[in-house]
């Protein structure tokens, strides 16, 4: 049977690309797409040729080289490793690329039955043994490396996000502002003090207004980060305000027991400024 199974392995290799390009033909046929969508298909088609050949190529190996199983497993892991993040960049969805595996299933059985017309059964269910599993982990290595990429792209939007979420505007020399929009939680905290900081001492600060009008909810959590900020800033020599407590919050805080004593507290920006002004003209 090995005899065999290294011919049929080899004559799969030595069709695959046009194997590649049934698989490529039907499963686009099959396909409703914009004229938009055929122009960028036309684009990368020669590589995604020479990816779906690639994928074919493996499995002939596999079936050449089926004594050593866990060379072929991992030939299929890179695969999965490259493709899932070089689809995902071309911006297909994970469900439509998946689609591709009743294709790939189809054509390369169809060449394996022309190819395998004189073989005994036997012989036929050592190829099932083979290509079967094989398939299944590579659509397991496509889609980890896929939700991978897909993960770290959402995590890379959501830290450019944050990052616009502390926005540190300068108003004079030495004066700015922070701007506090939306919810304050632990993520959002942490970034607030590394950011904070850290701009504070590039735009070298001596005083810093904390605008929190935009801060619908406040609580003990919330509060004491930005004690913690105000702390932290008072160690590298920059002064704060506080504005913009709105009533609902002010409420809050007081039933909360919250102890603003030690923070300077103004109700807008315009009497904060004029604080400051004061301050420096003292």
């Amino acid at each position: 049977m090995t005899t065999e199974l290294q011919a049929l392995g080899e004559a799969i290799v030595s069709r695959k690309h046009n194997i590649a390009k049934a698989v490529h033909e039907d499963r686009y046929s099959d396909s409703v797409l914009t004229e938009a969508q055929k122009y960028d298909l036309g684009k990368i088609e020669q590589q995604i040729l020479e990816i779906r050949a690639d994928f074919i190529g493996i499995f002939g190996q596999a079936l050449i080289e089926h004594e050593d199983q866990e060379k072929v497993f991992a030939k299929i892991t890179n695969w999965g490793k490259e493709t899932g993040e070089y689809i995902y960049k071309l911006g297909a969805s994970l469900d439509e690329a998946l689609k591709d595996t009743s294709y790939y299933r189809e054509h390369i059985w169809k060449a394996i039955k022309e190819e395998a017309k004189d073989m005994p059964a036997s012989a036929i269910f050592g190829v099932l043994d083979i290509i079967d599993p094989l398939m299944d982990h590579a659509i397991y290595s496509f889609s980890l490396t896929f939700v991978d990429a897909h993960q770290k792209s959402l995590e890379n939007a959501k830290t450019a996000l944050l990052e616009l979420s502390v926005p540190v505007v300068p108003l004079m020399p030495g004066v700015g502002v922070l701007p506090l929009v939306g919810n304050v939680d632990t993520e959002r905290a942490q970034l607030l003090m590394e950011e904070t900081l850290d701009q504070a001492v590039k735009l070298k600060l001596t005083h810093l207004i904390f605008d929190v009008s935009g801060v619908m909810i406040v609580d003990t959590m919330v509060a004491d980060q930005l004690f913690k900020v105000i702390s932290a800033l008072s160690l590298v020599g920059v002064k704060t305000i506080m504005t913009g407590i709105r009533p609902e919050v002010a409420h809050t805080m007081v039933t909360l027991g919250l102890n603003l004593e030690g923070i300077m507290v103004k109700s807008n920006l315009h009497q904060a400024f004029k604080e400051i002004q004061t301050l420096q003209n003292a």
